[in-house]
């Protein structure tokens, strides 16, 4: 077995616990080394509960371990870029959370960044590695689809003013964007793995049921370049609990829905061509994570650390992670004019990742 790659984690927020949990007692194939956040008590809770250093500053970390070959940003949004620009310098790759960055620019810079000192990124996109979703993706590289028709995701979660007050960045458009930045940002992703490059859309967005600067809910049309449409569904304004995360993919020769609320089981599988024996095993297709991230998180750090250790691709980059952050600002700018956009952009109006604004 090759020797376990090191990694140290930057940022101990609420989606630290999937990364230290699968770095630290999930694969063999990772090592955790240690562990910052500018909160000092939040990285000293990780650092005890893991058994690891616990840093407040990220340069101090990696000072003091040379020996990390991976850092995990999971900072908040805006601070992304900063945090990988400023440590691309020692040598080090980079697993960043989703969005990797709120502006085109910063995402560029970031990528910039990382081919000047020879270091990969890696954008987490878990959902990728559900196993429902592999199937359907499986398919669509099949052609069982034959011409597509319509690609809709849906995301329908509860997030409380509770959620938002917990950190003063949360629902910002400087630092945290909002449910089409945030929480709809894999399901976009999957979408246009699945459908293909966007060709136009139009966005409304709404703030219903939460005090933020940014939306709880919008809706999202697509017109993608192979002439198929697409709707995008989201909101953190569903009451009182999460209800569903999920896609649907209608083409002329089948229709497929992956639901449940982390896109984790295979609802609908209508195929011509589908055979008693596929309908038969479409259970082990179906998985039960405990929330909405879902068992992603341990597949996708897996294959970061074969691909460091391999020198391999297969893993979502910079360039991939940036198609739905185009995306995602395009939306904006769409919401912002009340236009319809069309692909390729640059941002003139929208908001995001802009500081002072409310």
């Amino acid at each position: 077995m090759s020797k376990a790659v090191k990694f140290g984690v930057v940022g101990c927020g609420r989606v630290s616990r999937k990364h230290l949990e699968a770095l630290k007692n999930q694969l063999d194939t990772t090592e955790l080394v240690a562990v910052c956040d500018v909160r000092i008590e939040r990285a000293q809770e990780a650092g005890k509960r893991y058994d690891v250093p616990w840093y407040r500053d990220a340069a101090e970390m990696l000072e003091h371990h040379p020996d990390i070959e991976v850092v995990n940003i999971l900072t908040p949004s805006g601070l992304h870029a900063r945090n990988v620009i400023e440590l691309a310098h020692y040598g080090t790759h980079f697993v960043v959370e989703k969005p990797m960055a709120l502006t085109l620019d910063d995402a560029d810079a970031m990528m910039h960044a990382c081919a000047e000192h020879n270091t990969r990124l890696f954008v987490v996109k878990q959902n990728r590695y559900n196993k429902p979703i592999q199937k359907l993706r499986e398919a669509v590289e099949a052609g069982r689809f034959g011409k597509m028709v319509m690609g809709t995701v849906r995301v329908r979660w509860c997030r409380d003013q509770a959620y938002y007050d917990q950190d003063e960045w949360r629902g910002t458009w400087s630092m945290d964007g909002g449910v089409l930045t945030n929480q709809a940002s894999h399901h976009i992703d999957m979408l246009t793995w699945m459908m293909g490059d966007v060709e136009s859309l139009y966005c409304y967005t709404a703030t219903r049921l939460v005090n933020i600067e940014t939306e709880d809910t919008a809706v999202a049309i697509l017109r993608f370049t192979n002439g198929a449409l697409g709707v995008v569904e989201a909101t953190t304004a569903t009451r009182p609990k999460d209800l569903e995360g999920s896609i649907t993919i209608m083409g002329e020769r089948g229709t497929v829905e992956v639901g449940g609320f982390a896109m984790n089981e295979i609802k609908v599988w209508n195929f011509v061509d589908a055979t008693e024996e596929e309908l038969k095993h479409l259970d082990q297709f179906k998985e039960n994570p405990p929330n909405v991230y879902g068992f992603g998180h341990v597949r996708f750090l897996e294959r970061v650390a074969d691909a460091v250790r391999s020198g391999k691709g297969g893993v979502v980059d910079g360039l991939e992670g940036m198609k739905s952050l185009i995306l995602i600002n395009a939306m904006y700018e769409s919401m912002e004019t009340g236009r319809e956009v069309t692909l390729k952009f640059r941002p003139h109006k929208a908001r995001l990742g802009i500081a002072g604004v409310a």
